[in-house]
């Protein structure tokens, strides 16, 4: 949206103030002095503001408020007024204005109500909007607009998105909205992470393989590319992609053609690449350990989201929100106190927004009352979060080296046969926490509760087992 602003303002000599402060600014004014003018503008062009004069030279500029109001809902509407009376700030407030200057006013002030107003208006036209399932995009700091408006920019085009962040700030939410906002939301979203699979598969997890391919190749199977054709690919962790299979991927990303492993024809695939890593990706291009090309390749428009501790005043609609999911998924409906929030605020969240909102299930399942205070915040998560995490940490790497002492994987095992192990007490955890729920044991988890349905079979797990009032 361009940065318009119309000023309905028959005084020539405070119409051309306000225009050159505006511009100053980085504004472009149409400027009319009459109702007449006004309407045939804002019929011509959108605008961000709008700044009217009361008295004009063809009638009052606020007894047409609550027709504007219906028909431009989001248009933030600045009364300005020389009839310096209460009942003039009476009607500009009943009849929704935006701000109210009476005159003569401050030029500072005015400047920075039309900033406060223009930025209202671009976070409604470009924020995204909730997603139906999982975390949506929820915050409205400075950092969270500059990511709406990135996201809004892509919608309409095909270009290639490369996310990166922390983890737990919500990447893949972001590749969702992308999708599901975009012009590919009738096609399929389909997500692979490129850490979690096998480095001996993952080029049949993206290309798919023929029957005979390899070792256990008991059928054709249908790749990543092929399932998302028409729709969008979320390539999630790309930074741990083995080199070979970046190689394949730059050329099916150049040719728009991929070829099964194993195969001979080559297929013409019709996808939209969103990628995301939480790694540096420079540091590793300088090691040898990811292609330049490949990352150019990515990185069409960057996305870049900010960790929770730079978007603090995110904290708190963050929490209303996660305590209204939590009570649909039917745990106790709870409110917190200032003082709770504060104590969220002041808190390090290294792990961003997926360990606020498992805070929060917990709070939410493991509060005595109601509402919950400070000293419940801190009696059911602890007083020092940073340090808490520092020690656990430390705990978990002895335990971590003590398995790697006493199981000595093979080489080249290690990271799989690690993770392997100590994936299933994690689930565990999560299913005894959760009385053997699936759905809030997958949300305490942070992973989709289908990853975690699959991760039961393959680890011959019973969620029933766990099933107890809780």
């Amino acid at each position: 949206m361009s940065r318009l602003v119309l000023l309905v303002e028959d005084d020539a000599a405070i119409a051309t103030v306000i225009t050159a402060a505006l511009e100053d600014d980085g504004f472009t004014i149409h400027h009319c002095d009459s109702i007449a003018g006004r309407d045939r503008l804002l019929g011509e062009n959108s605008y961000l503001v709008m700044l009217t004069d009361v008295m004009l030279t063809d009638g009052d500029g606020i007894e047409a408020l609550p027709r504007m109001r219906a028909k431009y809902p989001e248009l933030p509407i600045i009364v300005l007024s020389a009839q310096n009376t209460l009942d003039t700030a009476v009607r500009a407030s009943e009849n929704q204005a935006f701000e109210y200057f009476p005159k003569p006013f401050d030029l500072d002030e005015l400047v920075r109500a039309v900033v406060q107003g223009a930025g209202q208006q671009l976070e409604v036209k470009d924020a995204p909007a909730l997603m139906d399932d999982g975390m949506p995009l929820v915050g409205r700091s400075q950092a969270m607009q500059g990511v709406y408006r990135m996201i809004a920019r892509v919608l309409r085009n095909d270009l290639t998105v490369l996310i990166t962040g922390e983890s737990g700030t919500g990447k893949e939410l972001v590749a969702e909205a992308i999708h599901q906002l975009g012009a590919r939301k009738s096609g399929p979203f389909v997500a692979v992470n490129a850490a979690a699979i096998p480095h001996d598969l993952i080029e049949s997890e993206l290309f798919g393989h023929e029957k005979g391919a390899f070792t256990g190749a008991i059928g054709q199977v249908i790749g990543k590319f092929e399932q998302a054709n028409g729709g969008t690919l979320f390539l999630d962790e790309i930074g741990d992609m083995p080199a070979d299979a970046q190689t394949r991927l730059l050329r099916a990303l150049q040719s728009g053609r991929i070829r099964r492993v194993g195969g001979r024809q080559e297929i013409a695939v019709d996808v939209r690449i969103v990628a995301a890593t939480n790694r540096a990706l420079m540091p590793m291009i300088a090691d040898g350990l990811f292609r330049e090309d490949l990352f150019y390749r990515l990185n069409v428009v960057p996305i870049e989201l900010p960790p929770l501790r730079e978007r603090v005043e995110d904290v708190e609609v963050l929490t209303q929100h996660f305590l209204a999911q939590a009570a649909d998924d039917d745990l106790p409906r709870r409110q917190l106190t200032r003082d709770a929030f504060k104590e969220l605020e002041s808190r390090e969240w290294r792990g961003n927004v997926r360990e606020l909102r498992n805070v929060v299930y917990r709070l939410a399942l493991m509060a005595r009352d109601d509402t919950v205070d400070a000293a419940a915040v801190l009696d059911i998560i602890g007083r020092d979060h940073a340090q808490s995490e520092d020690v656990a940490e430390g705990t978990m790497s002895k335990a971590v080296n003590q398995w790697l002492d006493n199981n000595r994987p093979a080489h080249g095992a290690v990271y799989h046969s690690a993770l392997a192990a100590f994936e299933k007490p994690l689930i565990e955890y999560a299913l005894e926490q959760t009385g053997g729920n699936q759905l809030r044991a997958a949300q305490l988890l942070g992973i989709n509760r289908n990853t975690l349905r699959k991760r039961l079979g393959e680890l011959d797990l019973n969620a029933e087992n766990f099933n107890r009032a809780l």
